[in-house]
């Protein structure tokens, strides 16, 4: 049983989505595409907020809320995002990646399915204060930097780093929303 929740006690989350085996799957652009092009569709047509991302070679962090801060339908949205995108991602690497990825993707799943994409958790953790939105936040956008993949972290590619910390001169992704405290 997964440990951390969404719950009604919070509205806003910080979550974690990891590839089985921590696998470096995000390292070419079409993976991370349909990362954020799923984010932009639940934006679009399912109303979840996302206030900042990063999509790491392995996994991604990303703080979200549902537009009318609903958590059951947050845990919707993300159970919908996490399945369509766990499929499609395995289905890119069931033709682009090498052999021992798509080994190890089938090898990660259970007896209720053929593969598994993501770990089965997503650890989200209920975002209540400002303080705790700006660490999450702030370490989101840094990890890039601490795993020395950039000097700064707006160099990112695939973050909201750019975006935010350029007040908008820099394009994102995904369609971010600001929260105020």
């Amino acid at each position: 049983m997964e440990r951390f929740r969404i719950t009604p006690d919070a509205a806003v989350y910080f979550v974690t989505y990891s590839v089985v085996e921590w696998l470096p799957i995000f390292v070419a652009h079409a993976p991370c595409q349909i990362i954020t092009d799923s984010l932009r569709f639940c934006h679009e047509n399912k109303a979840l907020r996302i206030n900042a991302y990063v999509i790491m070679p392995t996994h991604m962090h990303a703080v979200v809320f549902d537009a009318k801060f609903d958590s059951n339908q947050l845990a919707e949205t993300l159970t919908d995002f996490r399945k369509f995108t766990g499929r499609s991602l395995a289905d890119y690497c069931g033709s682009h990646a090498p052999a021992c990825i798509r080994s190890a993707i089938k090898e990660a799943a259970g007896d209720d399915r053929e593969r598994r994409f993501w770990q089965p958790s997503r650890h989200p953790e209920g975002i209540t204060t400002e303080l705790f939105w700006k660490q999450k936040v702030d370490y989101l956008h840094e990890n890039p930097c601490r795993k020395g993949l950039v000097a700064r972290a707006e160099y990112w590619r695939f973050s909201s780093a750019g975006y935010l910390l350029t007040d908008g001169k820099m394009a994102c992704d995904v369609p971010l929303t600001r929260l105020a405290w």
